[in-house]
């Protein structure tokens, strides 16, 4: 059972779908805060996935990033997770973003664990 302390790390590479980029073409032909933050997510979803039951799923509750520095096409972004509480239902990480040495990004997540029909309860179609 995870601790408070204990880490997580997932590696992703860096490709030109990671850019950040809009409607008018990409702006930088670097990693985008946006991909950042999904690999944020993923890397304390690891701990989530060892914490929820086979009737639960989780589900992110906040993010925040601080984007210090660019990851370039092809570099390797470690993107390492360190569970700060795990709370009831809640699970918060503080996270970092390395390229080798260099810290390209850091912040924090939250995720809630739920049961599984209650998840799709609250993400069903409204209707009206």
């Amino acid at each position: 059972m995870p601790k408070p302390g204990d880490t997580r790390t997932y590696t992703k590479h860096v490709t030109a779908a990671d850019f950040a980029a809009f409607a008018d073409g990409v702006v930088h032909r670097v990693c985008s805060t946006f991909s950042l933050a999904q690999a944020a997510e993923w890397a304390g979803r690891l701990f989530m996935l060892e914490l929820k039951g086979e009737d639960e799923e989780g589900i992110g509750t906040y993010i925040n990033i601080r984007h210090i520095a660019p990851a370039f096409e092809h570099e390797a972004l470690a993107v390492t997770a360190t569970l700060k509480q795990h709370a009831g239902h809640m699970v918060i990480c503080s996270f970092t973003a390395r390229v080798g040495e260099r810290l390209v990004a850091e912040g924090e997540t939250g995720q809630k664990i739920l049961k599984k029909d209650k998840l799709a309860q609250l993400l069903a179609p409204r209707q009206g």
